[in-house]
């Protein structure tokens, strides 16, 4: 099994720290998944952007992913009415 390495990046890390529970608790679990299945069934190619977003509850995480170095870098986690601003 191949496992890709996640990294935030400090403006995610940011955004992520604002959130409660239990929200909180999905996210970083939907973020861990993405380390063994950075595509799952339920993301969601992005047009007019790079990347990638999946859906937690009324979140959207977006991430981009580099098949060469087996990376997930996670850009945005946000509340689904600010994530596309």
């Amino acid at each position: 099994m191949i496992t890709y390495k996640v990294v935030i990046e400090k403006q995610a890390v940011k955004q992520l720290s604002k959130i409660t529970p239990p929200y909180y608790g999905n996210i970083i679990t939907a973020i861990n998944q993405l380390a063994t299945n950075p595509k799952p069934i339920s993301s969601i190619k992005l047009k007019g952007r790079e990347g990638f977003r999946i859906r937690v509850a009324d979140y959207r995480i977006v991430y981009t992913i580099n098949e060469d170095i087996l990376t997930v870098l996670v850009i945005i986690i946000k509340h689904r009415k600010d994530v596309y601003d």
